[in-house]
């Protein structure tokens, strides 16, 4: 398949903003705004979906409109850069309702992460589109971006040049599973939004690839099943490299009943995998964190905790657009 890698995102860019998942909860409308002003601070214009705070029980509006909204982005040629408002619930809907061919005919940067995981790997493996794992307008943006998330952000989606990511970064100390060098394309993001793919036309071909999993508010089990569920339909043992972001809010710190740690759930995952295996990289749902390109191709070099770009995520800037 053809990679795609979108043109670079620069001031004066038109940026569309969309709730391909939930909206912004009405007491998160301020931050909402707040993340509109910083982006137009920054010297872009914004263009809005029409159904971005729409709200249809835990989805913004119906998968016909939110898939709607998507589609108008990628075929309007003033839209150089997509940012999901945020996360929650609901992408993997919208899967059968995507205009793939405007997306391979105009490739733009699209940027989310949590839910928008699923849509993500969707239009990689439908059209070799890169995307970016990275901070949302309602969230990040809204909130006060941390100046470490920001830099790594802007410099990912607007500098055509190969990056080196260290995991050693802030509090963070990487955690080596096993050592070596490992080269693929960079695919993943949250683990429970991955597995819904497994099995289907969605499912990126998971080949030599470098895996990088994360994920927030599941119990230990809940990631056993799902880390048992890419082993047996022999997702690890195809990979070239398999990175551990954070895993945040574990429930079963909370419960009385007997429980494995989550050290003792990966562990178990990966003693067997002849493949360099990173920990506690920094990436996931916590605010300092590096923005990832999935489909572009990385080197992991587990022994020195690095992750190289081996080709630029965006491509040359494709001209300012009213």
């Amino acid at each position: 398949m053809e990679l795609r890698i979108p043109p670079a995102l620069v001031p004066g860019d038109r940026i569309g903003v969309i709730s391909p998942a939930s909206p912004p909860k009405p007491e998160k409308h301020d931050q909402y705004q707040n993340g509109l002003a910083y982006l137009r601070g920054l010297g872009y214009k914004i263009s809005e979906g029409k159904h971005v705070l729409d709200q249809y029980g835990y989805l913004a509006g119906t998968d016909e409109s939110r898939a709607a909204d998507l589609n108008a982005m990628f075929r309007n040629p003033r839209i150089k850069a997509i940012i999901c408002s945020r996360g929650g619930y609901g992408t993997p809907r919208l899967l059968d309702l995507i205009d793939y061919e405007a997306v391979r005919k105009h490739p733009k940067i699209l940027v989310g992460y949590s839910d928008i995981t699923s849509l993500q790997l969707a239009l990689f493996a439908r059209t070799g589109l890169v995307t970016f794992s990275g901070p949302m307008v309602a969230v990040e943006m809204g909130k006060g971006i941390l100046p470490f998330t920001e830099k790594h952000f802007w410099a990912m989606v607007g500098k055509s040049t190969r990056k080196l990511l260290k995991a050693g970064a802030g509090e963070y100390e990487p955690r080596i599973y096993h050592g070596g060098v490992g080269e693929g394309r960079l695919l993943g993001g949250c683990l429970s939004l991955i597995n819904p793919l497994i099995g289907t036309p969605y499912q990126p071909d998971f080949t030599g690839a470098v895996l990088v999993i994360e994920d927030i508010g599941e119990d230990v089990y809940g990631i056993d099943r799902y880390l048992v569920q890419l082993r047996y339909a022999g997702i690890l043992e195809r990979l070239s490299g398999l990175i551990f972001g954070q895993f945040l809010d574990m429930e079963s710190g909370e419960k009385t009943e007997p429980t494995l740690s989550l050290e003792e759930v990966l562990e178990k995952y990966t003693r067997d995998l002849n493949i360099p295996i990173l920990g506690n990289f920094p990436y996931g749902h916590q605010d300092f964190k590096y923005t990832l390109p999935f489909g572009c191709r990385v080197r992991l070099d587990a022994d020195n905790g690095t992750l190289r770009l081996l080709e630029p995520p965006v491509a040359a800037p494709a001209g300012p657009a009213a």
